[in-house]
């Protein structure tokens, strides 16, 4: 056997069982099912990393992964391989900087979906375009912003270790879009607040900029003037309407608060209400659509 058959000959060997192990929720296909997550595996794939990254899939899906934290700017995980002692696992992509990300909140805060979306816990579908425009990207634009490293015996990059942290991210992020955030150097607090701290400014310039061009004020009569006609309709209800629509965030306060700290049975309190407020949504703009098919 020549040396380059040598070194291009391993004996397969598989890799020693993890009882808990964080396991990927797919058993099958894509891995990842909100728009976001499938974006982060799309961008990996897109980088052509061969069968490595197929390989990790199948780490994942094992539960090989014993453990994974994500912090600013790096993800830090124990991979469990064919040695007794589990492989380090590291991964870091460059954090955007402090003035990159006032213009990107600047950007998102100049939309009211955005900070509507994002402070009810949702990634805007267009969230990208907010980066695009302060000129940095929220996602890896190519495989050289990815720095990672792996304690195993294996040269390739990606091996199958960090692979499967890749994957099982993608999950991570199904549950928290705010860790695609923390990546980039922001974490969900700082976030908040820089939103809630542009939109105040903005509602604040958007209030004086209607008192500035408001030409007329209303006098508004005393109570003891109106005692006659107090309980009348009167005329401003002739043209009042009301036009039901489905919300652009659904169900965005319960989303927003999260869990509830209690439960009815194994039912978590914010969960049961979820499908009551999407029952009585739905009841309502049926209800709104029939008396406008009447009229």
């Amino acid at each position: 056997m020549g040396w380059d058959s040598y070194w291009g000959y391993y004996k397969p060997a598989k890799p020693k069982e993890v009882k808990d192990g964080i396991r990927a929720k797919s058993k099958r296909g894509a891995i990842g099912e909100t728009w976001w997550s499938k974006r982060w595996i799309a961008v990996l794939e897109s980088f052509d990393m061969g069968a490595r990254l197929t390989r990790g899939r199948t780490y994942a899906r094992k539960g090989q992964v014993i453990s994974i934290d994500v912090q600013k700017g790096a993800v830090t995980a124990k991979v469990q391989g064919t040695r007794a002692k589990p492989y380090e696992v590291r991964i870091q992509l460059n954090p955007i900087s402090e003035s990159e990300w006032d213009n990107v909140a600047d950007a998102m805060a100049s939309k009211a979906i955005f900070a509507a979306k994002l402070l009810s816990g949702e990634m805007p579908l267009d969230i990208e375009d907010a980066f695009c425009e302060a000129r940095v990207s929220l996602f890896p634009a190519s495989k050289k912003e990815l720095e990672t490293k792996c304690s195993c015996p294996d040269w390739a990059n990606p091996c199958k270790h960090i692979a499967a942290v890749y994957y099982l991210l993608a999950e991570r992020f199904d549950e928290d879009p705010f860790l695609i955030f923390k990546l980039r150097g922001r974490t969900t607090e700082e976030i908040i607040d820089a939103l809630r701290e542009k939109r105040a400014l903005t509602a604040e310039g958007e209030h004086e900029a209607i008192t500035a061009v408001s030409t007329t004020v209303e006098e508004v009569r005393p109570l003891e003037e109106c005692m006659d006609c107090f309980w009348q309709a009167g005329e401003a209800l002739d043209s009042f309407s009301v036009n039901p629509a489905r919300p652009e965030v659904e169900n965005a306060i319960l989303k927003r608060l999260g869990g509830a700290p209690f439960s009815v049975g194994k039912a978590n309190l914010s969960s049961l209400l979820s499908k009551a407020y999407e029952m009585a949504s739905r009841t309502a703009l049926q209800k709104a659509s029939e008396e406008s098919e009447e009229k």
